[in-house]
């Protein structure tokens, strides 16, 4: 490994602080003035409710063809982001390290009594930092936690398009590659088009923004979950870059049978079906509680908890359809290396987490209308195994 090589990557130029800013900047105001749906989010504790406009779609596409036209009139190379990645990812590291500080030191200095902006502070340094202080504050009218959940998003996709150029440029574009961009580009559109559902999820509704949701969003979302792009044909100081970014490049092209590839399919096809199904059934029930759950009145746990369709089967079984939909993210690649497989083997990890803070969150909050529900729906993630 060139040592040196890699420490003068690591600092930020002043081109990748800029692509960042623009990005930054197109994104801020794309939210705020074009056309969207507002959807009202959840009612917080205090009664008040804040509402998002819904239109990260109108924004991802017009972006994308910004960025096309930009290339055919020689303004911008779709191979900016791959060239440049790991310029990037220090840079947005950097600003996330930054906005942490100025989050954390805002909250601590509210005075506000209402549920988004009312201080929690533990007096616990690492805790607050890391958890923080404040559930949704904003900057110019702009929620700044669905701000970086869509900036996330979309830097994932905007990868993953970067090193498409790049390997159509090199000529290496496989069926791998293929299938695995398909899968994502349908992933992270579908995100888009059901962007509303995303105001009730736990992110949004119970966690504060705190450093591990600001470096989740910007950093660990775009830069990780692209791990399984693969390509070829580059030169020894492009591919470590890559490699130290987090993007695995093949220097041989996977071979992907027939039945493979319809098995991958497949795998994406199930995963998705449960995790867009299971997210729909509860966002649908959260605004209508009454509505028809696969052609049936709802079974409703204390009138409270959702226990019909996907929610009679598993308690998160949105989490069941998320790992499968990682999964097929990973197939594409083969069984030659585990480095393509970090993504579902951490998205694992962390949902198991995540379900047990749930879990004990909603011990505390439902009771003994919980404990009902845990009887009548006894499998967390995996139906007859956890």
């Amino acid at each position: 490994m060139d040592l040196g090589f890699l420490l003068q990557s690591l600092i930020p130029s002043w081109n990748s602080v800029a692509v960042l800013a623009i990005y930054f900047a197109y994104l801020a105001v794309a939210g705020s003035i074009l056309p969207g749906k507002l959807v009202p989010g959840v009612t917080l504790q205090d009664g008040s409710r804040l509402h998002y406009r819904c239109n990260g779609l109108l924004a991802l596409v017009l972006l994308v063809g910004l960025l096309g036209i930009g290339s055919k009139m020689n303004f911008v190379s779709l191979t900016v982001i791959s060239d440049r990645g790991l310029e990037l990812l220090s840079a947005t590291f950097i600003f996330s390290f930054l906005v942490m500080l100025v989050l954390y030191a805002a909250g601590c200095r509210s005075r506000s009594k209402g549920s988004s902006l009312k201080p929690h502070i533990t007096g616990n340094l690492i805790h607050d930092w890391w958890y923080g202080v404040q559930l949704n504050p904003q900057f110019m009218g702009i929620d700044l936690k669905f701000f970086f959940v869509r900036a996330g998003m979309m830097g994932w996709l905007l990868i993953n398009l970067s090193i498409l150029a790049k390997s159509v440029q090199d000529g290496s574009l496989s069926l791998s590659m293929i299938l695995y961009q398909l899968f994502c580009v349908l992933y992270i559109l579908d995100y888009f088009v059901y962007e509303e559902y995303m105001t009730s999820t736990w992110d949004i509704i119970a966690e504060r923004l705190g450093f591990m949701l600001v470096f989740g969003d910007l950093v660990w979302i775009p830069f990780t979950f692209s791990i399984q792009a693969c390509t070829n044909g580059l030169d020894r100081k492009t591919l470590l870059v890559h490699c130290i970014v987090g993007w695995w490049l093949l220097n041989n092209k996977v071979e992907l049978t027939k039945a493979a590839a319809i098995a991958n399919c497949f795998v994406f096809l199930i995963g998705y079906l449960v995790f867009r199904g299971a997210n729909k059934q509860k966002h649908i029930f959260k605004k209508n509680p009454k509505e028809l759950i696969w052609g049936k009145p709802p079974k409703v746990i204390g009138g409270k908890l959702l226990a019909s369709g996907y929610w009679g089967i598993a308690r998160h079984s949105n989490y069941l359809g998320d790992l499968l939909l990682a999964l097929s993210f990973s197939l594409p690649c083969g069984i030659s290396s585990p480095i393509p497989y970090f993504y579902p083997i951490y998205l694992f990890i962390l949902l198991v987490w995540r379900e047990r803070r749930d879990e004990a969150r909603c011990s505390e909050k439902y009771k003994d209308v919980w404990a009902e529900y845990c009887r009548l729906v006894p499998w967390r993630i995996f139906p007859y195994l956890y």
